[in-house]
């Protein structure tokens, strides 16, 4: 699994056939999420564990010392494929490392279930749809991490 790690004040998901937002956050982590062929179970408990403690927050000295868990924030995690985009050949992406939907479906699932065991309040997009992201990235901060 791969996921592009924004430290946010605010995000939020609309949908744009219907202008409803399907998910929104304050001061935390948008979590745009992929799915690769060959991920499991354990990738996405290992990959909620690493993000909910990854330190990217400040301390009161400046330095990137707390957690989400220590900053009470919250997660929108977001699917995204095209994570898995390899553009090395053509000008046309491949996507055929990304994990077909039933299982990046299920995955995904699994993934907002292990960030919530801690204690994080998740909003999320809806899989499979057309969604418009919006963001105030706060730092910026923006970090890739991999559940390998």
């Amino acid at each position: 699994m791969r996921a592009c790690i924004q430290r946010v004040r605010r995000a939020s998901v609309t949908l744009p056939t219907t202008g409803e937002t399907a998910g929104e956050i304050g001061m935390g982590l948008l979590v745009l999420l992929g799915v690769k062929v060959g991920d499991d179970e354990a990738s996405a408990a290992f990959l909620a564990s690493k993000i909910t403690q990854l330190r990217v927050f400040e301390d009161h000295d400046g330095k990137m010392n707390r957690s989400l868990l220590d900053t009470g924030g919250r997660m929108l995690v977001v699917s995204q494929f095209t994570l898995y985009a390899d553009c090395r050949r053509g000008r046309r992406p491949s996507f055929t490392d990304a994990a077909r939907p039933e299982d990046a479906l299920r995955l995904y699932r699994r993934f907002v279930a292990e960030v919530e065991k801690f204690g994080v309040t998740v909003a999320t997009g809806v899989f499979q749809q057309e969604m418009h992201v919006e963001l105030v990235n706060d730092g910026p901060v923006t970090v890739i991490v991999e559940s390998e």
